[in-house]
């Protein structure tokens, strides 16, 4: 899995990770952590410093196993952008840091894009969401 911060594991970046609860197929040649890490459907998001890619500090949020639809929904804040390369949604860390409430534009982000994995992707959000 790519991330904004490289494409290989091991750069800092801080994380959280959801799970829907099934299986997601084997990545072809993918490591033993990767294929751990992303052994059921997965939705993550989180803050990186940038990288190669993508030079500045950036939040981002994917789905592993990506669902259908999942890089055409209108994440919120308008500001946030699909970066194809990456397969990823981000979001300037300035965008965040100069707006007028920081807190819930982060929030809006991390919110629309986990919503946007879980419905796009089937997932019972019922029993996930106690």
């Amino acid at each position: 899995m790519a991330t904004p911060c490289t494409r290989l594991w091991g750069c800092f970046d801080l994380a959280v990770t959801r799970f829907s609860g099934r299986r997601a197929p084997a990545r072809p040649g993918a490591d033993r952590v990767t294929r751990e890490a992303h052994s059921q459907e997965a939705g993550g998001s989180g803050f990186c410093p940038g990288g190669d890619l993508v030079p500045e500090p950036v939040f981002y949020a994917y789905a592993a196993l990506e669902p259908a639809g999942f890089r055409e929904v209108a994440i919120q804040p308008p500001a946030a952008w699909y970066h194809a390369e990456l397969g990823e949604y981000l979001l300037r860390y300035e965008d965040v840091r100069t707006a007028a409430d920081p807190d819930a534009l982060l929030r809006a982000f991390l919110q629309s894009t986990y919503d946007a994995v879980a419905e796009r992707g089937g997932w019972d959000r019922a029993a996930l969401e106690r």
